[in-house]
């Protein structure tokens, strides 16, 4: 097996193997005449994604026997492409023999200087394969890359797990349109509730999707899926690189994994000479039980409301009286709740250092009645 790459493609490939190492450790390489596949798959085995190459995107692109495959650690395939893509004319990948031991990796530079490592591999890989439909998925969106990072940046950093919930937007009743502003999509940041959430902010989010998102199916019940957001975000960073879509296709919670893609435009992908796959794992328990999702749990809340005017007004407001008001958000509503705990002890703080002032202003009299 042996393939070489050069400028564009070659930056592609090192977004590739950046994607990849965020999701996993081990790179499991599959190699046939009609195509090159990347996989891995986290520890937990909870994501596993999929990168096809077809033989157009290289420059040199030759496979001796029927298949080749091999795995080799992906920190040291990252340590390879430390060079900047920028100083390298072209990238060669060289397995001697399917029985090789190690894979080898040339760059040259424009400087004329070549560097080539040797990297271990393993001739006999556990590669996991995946068959899911994405026509079969009853739900799915399409959304720019820049717009879900702009959604996700209304949420903790440390959030772990998401929850989507979808809904027909003609399915909503005029209370609950009234409510949220007639959202057909939320995403709620997802509490466990097995652990302390005391310090945590949940945070709410009613879309638009007819703003919001490029493509939007759903049909029928509500349904809702809560995932990772770590791989979610490797995932969104490849694909802003690559100047792509995301096409985000889902089920209700516990019948299927959740599967992103990249969307090329207004085709397929067939045309395209690369192609990207993520799974993630989803949430056994359905969350449309723990709430409705148009009205705020009781207990204490800090409520915003945002307005976006071409994403560059934002005005926050009280949620009650955005719901009465006569000029609606175009796109999201947004609130946050801190615990009631927060908020006690905020409170105790404050009537504290009340108590403390008093007490000092009174001391102070006293001194300035005894002179």
């Amino acid at each position: 097996m042996e393939f070489t790459l050069s400028d564009n493609a070659l930056k592609t490939f090192a977004r590739c193997i950046t994607c990849l190492a965020r999701i996993g450790n081990e790179l499991a390489i599959q190699a046939s005449s009609s195509q090159l596949l990347f996989h891995t798959i986290n520890s937990s085995r909870s994501a596993y994604e999929c990168i096809a190459f077809k033989p157009g995107f290289f420059d040199v692109y030759t496979v001796s026997d029927n298949s080749v495959q091999c795995s080799v650690l992906l920190k040291a395939v990252c340590a390879v492409l430390r060079t900047p893509i920028t100083n390298i004319d072209h990238l060669t990948v060289r397995l001697p023999d399917p029985d090789a031991p190690k894979v080898q990796w040339i760059l040259d530079c424009y400087n004329g200087m070549r560097k080539t490592y040797w990297i271990t591999c393993n001739v006999e890989p556990d590669i996991q394969h995946l068959s899911l439909d994405r026509q079969k998925f009853p739900s799915n969106f399409v959304v720019r890359p820049r717009d879900l990072n702009r959604l996700l940046a209304n949420f903790q950093s440390s959030l772990q797990e998401i929850t989507i919930i979808a809904t027909e937007p003609s399915s909503l009743p005029p209370d609950a349109a009234n409510e949220i502003g007639g959202k057909a999509v939320e995403l709620r940041s997802y509490m466990d509730p097995t652990k302390d959430n005391d310090t945590l902010l949940h945070t709410q989010l009613w879309i638009d999707p007819k703003e919001e998102f490029l493509q939007y199916v759903h049909t029928g019940d509500p349904m809702d899926v809560t995932f990772s957001v770590k791989e979610l975000k490797a995932f969104l960073s490849f694909c802003e690189g690559c100047e792509v879509d995301i096409h985000l296709h889902f089920e209700k919670a516990g019948d299927r994994p959740i599967l992103l893609a990249p969307k090329f435009g207004l085709e397929d992908g067939s045309h395209s000479h690369f192609d990207a796959t993520l799974v993630l794992a989803t949430m056994l328990i359905s969350q449309l039980h723990e709430g409705t999702g148009s009205e705020p749990p009781a207990g204490t809340r800090i409520q915003t409301h945002t307005e976006e005017r071409n994403a560059s007004h934002v005005q926050q407001e009280n949620c009650r009286a955005n719901a009465s008001s006569e000029l609606p958000s175009d796109h999201t509503r947004i609130w946050s709740d801190l615990s009631a705990h927060c908020y006690l002890h905020t409170l105790l703080i404050s009537t504290l250092t009340d108590i403390s002032d008093q007490l000092k202003r009174i001391m102070d009299e006293s001194l300035k009645f005894e002179e």
